[in-house]
């Protein structure tokens, strides 16, 4: 074989080795071998350039293959980011996923992402691969340079030009390139980046030189950016780009994600406490209906004013105290430390609104009316305050009350006639069989063998028609009786205090007429033969008390003192006495004392407690320390005129009665 079929045969062996290296994709290095290997073996000329010719285009599909896998390798990633951005990740989650993988796949130091903030700046929100440092002051780890947080000006860097022209931007050295500087710019005075002073520091503290930036889009918006960086020069090409601005639209997509299932959370939290708001209504309306059934049904079934109160603060678990127009309590519970001012101030309001008015932290104020007429108010102390079904019970509340009142009113009317013939004939004079009239008493469930005392109401002017109305709401309100005779209120009401119930008939009628209505009471009586008895007590005592200039007043028979005696039909004069001076007699008769002959003495001479001790023959000072003893038995007051009047007439008629009991002795001894 001659030197040229050799060197022929040399260099087919070398293009089919170089097939064979490129078939089993060997690296670049032995390519370069192969070359030297045939130099050595003396292959030269035009064979040597057609096998340099083989290992370039060899070279070249080597280099394309590989560009491919990265390709294959890019897209396998972002299909891989895509699949894992479908899991139901939170927005940190999702954004540290991608910067993970934008790291591995382009081979950067480090990743991160900003958004931008609600009034321009952007703010760093993720990073992977940011460096620690070290406190200067502590010499702990300081955390990453650029760390989630770190605000960025608008404008600034890379991200400034990113949000400006919406493309990805690169920089080999970002630190030397002019066009990020203060004065530089990207697009020859188009657009001039603002200087960020922390953003450098953070860039030169992670010691970053190349940085390539992409976009996140939301439609046409720009609403952040992802980030590349390396720690030295690097150029970066077209297909890396690319491959950032994939991810970075991936990016994107999880920050619409996020914020798109954020948004749900937050629409589901929001139904969520609306259905339970609507549930929580519900369940009080539900509420609200139960106790107002409860209360009506005790209203028809014929309850009385404390049953309602007691229902409704049940109900409102709050004390619940009802009070007529004029503010006196009906029924209901006691609230302490009441500021009645305040009370006043509210229950106007609640009447003018005619809804329930807060009269102080905790205290409520509700009208009870009918059309037009006030009939009272409810007063609440709730101890948690009331909402707003609360308060539509407690209107409810006041309803059913005036409801009640109303009710009461009609039958006091519907039965009238018959409960003031009743009266009428039990002082009547002469009286009626009194068991006949106990049974009728009865069939109106009033008990005659219960006390009872009277009251005559007369009032001083004006019309009798209103004051007739409210007797008999009164009467049947306490169930009493009322009639009218002579132009004379009489009622007829259970208890045992006569001076108290005249008190409590003058300070409900008078308001409500506007004119001054003189009262006179007597009793108590507990038969119906004794009725009549204090009809006639209760008019001498009305006609003593015009006598005596007391129009317009209230006072009963024993309120008048021995005037009370004398006008009283029994003329009780050991009660009498026992009420004047009846504290010093029993002293004397416990003590064998002498403070009744002390106080004699003491009114025989004037006053005087030096002629008393003459006449009593003892020293001054001892009458002087009986006295104090008989103030204190007596009251501070027994020494003014009208009570000085009292002890001394029960003086001169327990001295009577001591001697007609002398005399009546005498005239029995043998």
């Amino acid at each position: 074989m001659t030197s040229h079929g050799a060197d022929a045969a040399g260099s087919a062996d070398a293009l089919l080795t170089v097939l064979e290296l490129l078939a089993g994709q060997a690296p670049a290095a032995r390519f370069e071998e192969l070359l030297d290997e045939a130099r050595l073996a003396g292959l030269s000329g035009e064979e040597l350039d057609r096998l340099e010719r083989a290992v370039k285009l060899a070279d070249q599909v080597r280099s394309g293959r590989e560009d491919d896998a990265r390709r294959e390798a890019g897209l396998a990633a972002l299909a891989d980011t895509a699949r894992d951005l479908t899991f139901s990740y939170d927005l940190d989650s999702l954004l540290r996923v991608v910067t993970r993988r934008a790291r591995r796949l382009l081979g950067l130091d480090m990743a991160f992402v900003t958004l931008r903030g609600q009034h321009g700046s952007c703010y760093v929100h993720t990073t992977e691969g940011a460096r620690a440092g070290l406190d200067t002051g502590t010499g702990r780890p300081a955390g990453p340079r650029l760390a989630p947080g770190l605000k960025i000006a608008e404008g600034y860097g890379l991200g400034g030009a990113v949000q400006l022209h919406g493309e990805p931007v690169w920089t080999a050295d970002y630190l030397a390139d002019e066009r990020f500087a203060p004065s530089g710019s990207l697009d020859a005075g188009v657009h001039a980046p603002a200087f960020d002073e922390a953003a450098e520091a953070a860039v030169r503290a992670e010691d970053l030189h190349a940085i390539m930036a992409a976009p996140l889009r939301s439609g046409d918006t720009v609403i952040g950016a992802l980030y590349g960086a390396d720690r030295r020069v690097r150029h970066h090409t077209s297909e890396e780009l690319a491959l950032l601005a994939a991810l970075a639209d991936l990016a994107a997509l999880a920050v619409e994600k996020a914020g798109l299932l954020d948004r749900t959370r937050a629409e589901v939290s929001e139904l969520e406490r609306d259905s339970s708001r609507v549930r929580t209504s519900l369940t009080r309306m539900r509420h609200v209906s139960e106790a107002h059934s409860r209360i009506m049904n005790l209203v028809l079934a014929g309850g009385d004013l404390g049953n309602v109160a007691k229902a409704a603060g049940d109900a409102l678990d709050a004390t619940v105290l009802i009070r007529d127009q004029g503010g006196r309590a009906l029924a209901g519970g006691d609230i302490p430390g009441l500021d009645e001012e305040a009370v006043a101030k509210a229950s106007l309001d609640a009447h003018a609104r005619r809804r329930p008015v807060l009269a102080d932290d905790d205290t409520w104020v509700a009208p009870v009316i009918a059309g037009s007429e006030d009939l009272g108010g409810l007063v609440i102390r709730a101890a948690s305050g009331l909402t707003g079904e609360d308060e539509r019970l407690l209107e409810l509340a006041a309803q059913s009350v005036a409801f009640l009142l109303l009710m009461r009113r009609s039958t006091a009317v519907a039965e009238g006639p018959v409960r003031d013939e009743l009266l009428d004939d039990l002082i009547a004079d002469p009286p009626h069989a009194p068991q006949q009239l106990a049974q009728r008493a009865r069939r109106l469930g009033v008990d005659l063998r219960k006390p009872h005392v009277l009251v005559l109401a007369r009032p001083e002017g004006g019309e009798q028609g209103r004051a007739v109305v409210w007797a008999s709401s009164y009467a049947y309100r306490l169930s009493g009786l009322k009639t009218v005779q002579g132009g004379c209120i009489v009622l007829l009401l259970p208890g045992i205090d006569a001076s108290a119930a005249a008190k409590a008939v003058a300070a409900e009628l008078s308001p409500l007429l506007g004119h001054p209505v003189s009262v006179a009471a007597a009793g108590p009586a507990t038969s119906p033969d004794g009725i009549g008895r204090m009809h006639q007590e209760a008019g001498r005592c009305l006609d003593a008390m015009s006598a005596l200039g007391g129009t317009g007043s209230a006072a009963s028979v024993s309120d008048l003192g021995f005037l009370g005696m004398l006008l009283s039909d029994d003329h009780d004069v050991e009660g009498f006495v026992e009420g004047a001076i009846g504290p010093v007699l029993d002293y004397d008769a416990e003590r064998f004392t002498d403070l009744t002959r002390t106080l004699e003495a003491y009114f025989a001479s004037g006053g005087s407690p030096t002629n008393a001790a003459e006449a009593l023959h003892v020293h001054p000072n001892t009458v002087s320390r009986r006295l104090e003893r008989i103030g204190e038995l007596l009251g501070p007051e027994w020494q003014k005129p009208g009570q000085v009047l009292e002890v001394q007439l029960a003086l001169r008629l327990q001295r009577t009665r001591e001697v007609l009991s002398r005399g009546r002795a005498g005239t029995d001894t043998p």
